[in-house]
């Protein structure tokens, strides 16, 4: 398992407490682990409450129709280095 950057243990942090994974500490999510069917067991809904948590503390909209979700939302580092290329805070 790769070490998390400070940025994508900020992410995980944010994850957590916006989903309430009361089970999982923001260090135990592997950077490379996917985030939709996997052990976390996410699903559709709490993309949006992600994307909700992302908008409010990196200042700029994931919009549900964006062609690339997918690949965005494909792991924590994905969407670290997504959030690092448009945040505005």
């Amino acid at each position: 398992m790769a070490e998390q950057t400070a940025a994508q243990h900020e992410l995980a942090i944010l994850m957590v407490s916006a989903l309430k994974l009361e089970t999982v500490r923001p260090e135990q999510i592997d950077v490379d682990m996917p985030l939709f069917g996997s052990e976390l067991g996410l699903d559709s809904i709490d993309a949006l409450e992600i994307a909700l948590a992302i908008t409010k503390r990196y200042g700029f909209q994931l919009r549900s129709d964006h062609a690339d979700n997918r690949q965005i939302f494909s792991s924590l580092r994905a969407l670290s280095e997504y959030i690092e290329l448009h945040r505005t805070t």
